[in-house]
């Protein structure tokens, strides 16, 4: 299943990513820049968990068999193919085409796959996996339209936050209440509403209105209040009352940084000297992106492995990590004077959450389906 290749090599990607980012600031290796590492955190680390997640939940939408054999090693190819040029030549014509490659070949097969199985519902799920090929593709045009390729970050980060926003505010409420109910515990979180409709539109319209115009006030008041619109969604599921199973909880927390991230993003707009706009887009990449991601694939896992679903003391180990590495990277830009310091430990945290991944989940994905 794709969960597999895709969870392992992604987490093995990020823990050596960003080491080399790190070493790039220290000077130690010119050739990675920040458009590099920008790139590799947004389409490569996030490319392919988004395809192990998706090719893994599909099959629960559609009813249909799993993609697996020779269409999946050859969609991870292009992936790790990626991933070398993007080392050898980054700013090479050929290595944007096989990049983008990955992520229209990943939307077509989810598009077949939800098509057959008559599960329409899910078909804008396939549109953002476009919308962040297109998004990566404009990166690949740095050299000439540099304007184009920040644009293009802005819209990968956008898409990725909203995915967050739609399949994190579906599967936290969901497992939430699934967790509760067994215990018989009450109440349980909120029904899905309006409200949740409302606000993943009051947040759609503030990430828009932030590609549009990224510097604009009218774009940080949305961001503000998509953040305090998120929060309160949040609040309606009730995450205090799960702190017996942290495999559960980590959702609430992952859920929590996308709020607080469009917070620090809008008040970056409106009160630069106050909040800088660092803090809000490592709240949203470090945090919401790093908790929710290693918070599905330690669960996935342990789901399709014949694990029992509750953290032991590695999954434990792993979200205090990456949780730590965020913070830590969210408050650099508030020290100047220890920035660099701050960098290094935020990236050594942050890393070494993916390495005791790699570590502690890779047996259970390499090896067959077996019971605990």
């Amino acid at each position: 299943m794709g969960f597999r290749p895709f969870f392992f090599f992604g987490a093995v990607w990020a823990a050596v990513a960003l080491p080399l980012w790190i070493a790039a600031v220290l000077g130690w290796t010119p050739q990675i820049t920040r458009d590099w590492h920008v790139h590799e955190m947004l389409f490569g680390y996030l490319g392919a968990i988004i395809a192990g997640f998706l090719l893994t939940a599909v099959p629960n939408w559609t009813g249909r068999l799993p993609v697996a054999g020779a269409p999946l090693a050859m969609l991870f190819g292009l992936w790790a193919a990626g991933r070398v040029a993007m080392l050898a030549a980054p700013d090479a014509a050929f290595t944007g085409v096989i990049d983008v490659a990955f992520l229209v070949a990943l939307a077509a097969i989810i598009a077949r796959e939800v098509i057959a199985g008559r599960n329409v519902r899910n078909l804008p799920v396939c549109a953002l996996i476009l919308v962040l090929a297109s998004a990566n593709m404009l990166t690949h045009l740095r050299i000439g339209f540099p304007e184009l390729a920040l644009l293009g970050e802005r819209i990968g980060l956008g898409v990725v936050a909203m995915l967050v926003a739609l399949i994190g505010g579906r599967v936290t409420p969901s497992f939430t209440r699934n967790w509760m109910a067994k215990r018989a515990m009450t109440p349980e979180p909120a029904s899905p509403s309006k409200l949740d409709l409302a606000v993943l539109l009051v947040t759609a319209i503030a990430l828009l209105s932030w590609l549009i115009a990224p510097e604009a006030a009218p774009a940080g008041a949305a961001l503000v209040l998509a953040g305090f619109a998120n929060l309160a969604r949040l609040l309606r599921w009730k995450g205090w009352r799960t702190t017996a199973e942290i495999l559960v909880t980590v959702l609430h927390v992952g859920y929590g940084w996308l709020a607080l991230a469009l917070l620090l993003l809008g008040a970056s707009i409106l009160t630069p000297e106050l909040a800088p706009k660092a803090a809000g887009i490592h709240a949203l990449t470090a945090g919401a992106f790093g908790v929710m991601t290693l918070a599905m694939m330690t669960r996935a896992t342990r789901g399709h492995t014949g694990q029992p679903l509750t953290a032991d003391a590695a999954t434990k180990t792993i979200y205090a990590l990456v949780n730590l590495g965020a913070a830590v990277r969210v408050a650099s830009p508030f020290a100047p004077d220890a920035y660099v310091v701050l960098l290094i430990v935020s990236a050594a945290l942050w890393s070494c959450a993916f390495v005791h991944f790699a570590i502690a989940y890779g047996p259970l994905l390499l090896r067959a389906r077996r019971s605990a």
